[in-house]
């Protein structure tokens, strides 16, 4: 079982599991997800790796904050906790609105991140997704992006809400009890609701801020791009011309939510790739000032 810790990082406090030892592996969740996204994941991870999953900004037990939603702020709340930890240096692994900020962590800090793996989101308005926005983006963007409407109408009705994105994301699977009571508790009530939307709200932000670090720089670590249902490969379209080294997967039969849904399989791809880049000695840790 990962040790539990609550770490004060660029004005926030959040809940960071961790466990196991070696070189770091950072997991990113999305929404509406909290550390425990990965709870099929970390066990097998930190048997080679030091596996730390947070909780982002404003989600799960982190700090309700006022505002910082937007990747470059976000990003900068994961180089923190590196450091708060001890850490040179980690790969970064990524899914839905974890994506953007693990991609910004990148292409800012080349230095820190050894290797990337995003999952199941668009980059702002990087060429590529045209065809999964051909119809328009996801309803639920829309719904979440206009200030104070979401929390004012789903106050009261959040586990339904989110059982919705549970059984779409898994194909109608669903999710374990228990994760799905944490998911549901972690996003009851009206701050709550407001943190998870405010990563909606701060897209246009978001955006431009990828467009800029594109502008200015490129993927140079080794990168994966994983696809399911329902953005598929537009990620890795979106990728392919901004990457140095980019491999790609389309998990077949999987949910959005991918692991949870399909975790053996995200392992078979994790594990060789992460591996790949393993030092024959842990490097040592940073102190923390």
């Amino acid at each position: 079982m990962p040790q539990l810790r609550q770490i004060s990082i660029n004005g926030i406090r959040t809940t960071v599991a961790v466990d196991g030892s070696g070189p770091a592996v950072l997991l990113l969740h999305g929404f509406p997800h909290t550390w425990r996204l990965w709870t099929e994941i970390i066990g097998p991870l930190a048997e080679r790796h030091r596996v730390i999953a947070p909780d982002l900004r404003g989600l799960g037990d982190s700090t309700r904050a006022e505002e910082g939603y937007d990747a470059d702020t976000l990003a900068t709340d994961a180089e923190a906790l590196l450091v708060a930890l001890g850490e040179p240096a980690a790969a970064v692994v990524a899914i839905d609105a974890g994506t953007p900020v693990a991609f910004m962590l990148a292409l800012r800090r080349p230095d820190l991140v050894r290797r990337l793996v995003v999952m199941e989101s668009l980059l702002g308005s990087l060429p590529g997704a045209e065809d999964f926005l051909a119809g328009g983006a996801p309803w639920w963007f829309g719904f979440h992006a206009v200030p104070g409407l979401g929390e004012s109408v789903l106050l009261g009705h959040e586990a339904e809400y989110l059982d919705w994105f549970l059984a779409a994301g898994t194909l109608g699977r669903g999710v374990p009890p228990e994760i799905r009571d944490a998911f549901v508790d972690a996003y009851t009530g009206r701050e709550a609701l407001r943190c998870a939307f405010s990563y909606y709200r701060a897209m246009p932000v978001t955006a431009r801020q990828i467009g800029e670090a594109v502008a200015a720089g490129r993927l140079t670590m080794p990168t994966m791009a994983v696809g399911a249902h329902p953005v598929g490969r537009a990620l890795e379209r979106q990728l392919r011309p901004i990457a140095d080294d980019l491999t790609a997967h389309l998990v077949p039969d999987c949910g959005h939510i991918i692991p949870l849904d399909r975790p053996g399989e995200l392992l078979r791809l994790l594990t060789p790739f992460l591996a790949a880049d393993r030092p024959h000695r842990e490097p040592a840790r940073l102190t923390q000032p």
